[in-house]
Formats: structure tokens, sequence, C-alpha cells
């Protein structure tokens, strides 16, 4: 089964420490991403690529401001503490126990079940709002 879908890519290179570059382009065309168990994306550039790209995916905002309330509430964060996609848990303090606990937060919110192997790869908060609609996809298909 494949997927279509069009996006954006941003690549930010760092000349010196001093400087860096922001390249951002769109394609126009959708892109295909094959589902048999993992996820594939494919493209080319002309151009040549950086040596340090990252991609990220659009996940639903809604998503992200769901697993940053429960990242706060387990953690027992002020409501005014900033939580954002990118916030690492280890910047709030988490430890291994305390990422457990927001895995099974995020299981029981979210109606889903996470291998332990793939729950312990998240580091972010976008990371896991990635592999929650993931396993939301699946259990839907």
């Amino acid at each position: 089964m494949a997927t279509s879908f069009s996006f954006s890519i941003s690549m930010q290179a760092r000349v010196s420490d001093l400087s860096a570059t922001t390249t951002r382009f769109c394609l126009q065309k959708p892109a295909s991403i094959f589902h048999n168990g993992k996820t594939n994306l494919s493209f080319s550039q002309r151009h040549p690529i950086p040596a340090r790209l990252a991609i990220s995916c659009a996940v639903k905002q809604e998503t992200v401001e769901k697993v940053s309330e429960i990242v706060k509430k387990q953690l027992s964060l002020a409501e005014d503490q900033k939580v954002t996609a990118r916030t690492k848990f280890t910047e709030l303090g988490a430890d291994s126990l305390d990422t457990v606990e927001i895995v099974m937060g995020l299981e029981e919110e979210f109606g889903i079940t996470m291998a332990e192997e793939r729950a312990k790869e998240i580091a972010t908060v976008q990371h896991a709002a990635e592999l929650i609609e993931e396993l939301i996809q699946q259990k839907t298909a």
C-alpha cells in the first residue's frame, strides 16, 4: 500500500560558528511511502546535501499538544512550563522511570500499545507524537 503526499524540507548548513544559511524547498510532486512494516521515504536533490540533515514529517498539532500535556502531568511540571515538540524529556529532568510512566500515560490516553524497544527510542515530544500517529494509523488500517 502506498500513501501519496507533498511536503517541504528546510536545511540549515553552518559555514562557521558565526554564519549559517538556510535552504527551503517544497516538492510539488507527490512522494510515496510504501508500508511494509516500515516507513521508507526517498527523494533526490541536485545540490549537495549538508552533512547534517534533519527531516521531520508534520504531525497533527493536537497530538503534540496532548503529548505535551501528558509529559507535564507525568513530570509534575508547572502549568506555565513550556513544553514544545522539540523538548527533550531529559531537558525536563526525566529519568528512565519517568519515561516509562510517560509512555504508559500516552498509551492510556491514545488507546495504543507501544513495543518496548520503540518506546525506549522516544526522546522528544515530536518523536512521541510521530510514533503515536503511526500506531493509530496501523490500528485503524
